[in-house]
């Protein structure tokens, strides 16, 4: 599993996932920390990477392009430090591991996580 932290992320993430044995890396670290969502979703698609984000806008650009990929974690808390976080997100990785192969969205709040399997679908 290789997990690229997005720009509105601590790269302190990037320590706590290699701790845990994931591959990760910070997007600033390998693109241009200006970069279009697009160029991101793009980098992340092609590496093999899943994105992980506190950034709406990728869950939407998944839902409009009918992307199958990238895997996409989608952090909805105020506190995104790893210091909060942690337990939560580790978590989400360790019990999705196949939805996160096989392409989703994950929606991680305070409360609970929520899986959508890509492509995702408009519903009417």
């Amino acid at each position: 599993m290789k997990i690229l932290v997005d720009m509105n992320l601590s790269p302190a993430w990037v320590a706590v996932l290699t701790n845990r044995g994931i591959t990760a890396v910070h997007w600033s670290t390998v693109g241009d920390p200006r970069a279009e969502d697009s160029v991101i979703m793009a980098w992340a698609r092609t590496s093999n990477y899943i994105l992980f984000t506190n950034d709406l806008d990728f869950g939407a650009a998944l839902a409009l392009t009918q992307a199958e990929g990238p895997s996409v974690i989608q952090v909805r808390t105020q506190d995104v430090t790893p210091e909060h976080l942690e337990p939560q997100v580790i978590n989400v990785l360790e019990n999705n591991r196949y939805q996160l192969e096989e392409g989703c969205l994950i929606v991680l709040d305070e409360a609970r996580s929520r899986v959508r399997i890509l492509p995702l679908t408009l519903r009417s």
